[in-house]
């Protein structure tokens, strides 16, 4: 029994996701000149990524850092 207890814990361990904090940069550049901005994102490695580069467009290129 306590081995069913322990592989049932370990594989709901496995399928949990892990939150941690990334930093999404932005860098905007116009004529020559550039300008950057950061925020820290609190979620999973994707959903950071994903909500990241969705702020990516024209001059403006975000990235995880």
């Amino acid at each position: 029994m306590k081995k069913i207890i322990l592989v049932g814990a370990v594989a709901m361990l496995g399928l949990a996701s892990c939150k941690k904090d990334y930093t999404c940069e932005c860098t905007a550049t116009v004529d020559g000149y550039s300008a950057s901005a950061s925020t820290t994102l609190n979620a999973t490695k994707s959903d950071a990524t994903e909500a990241c580069e969705a702020g990516t467009a024209g001059s403006v290129v975000c990235k995880i850092k």
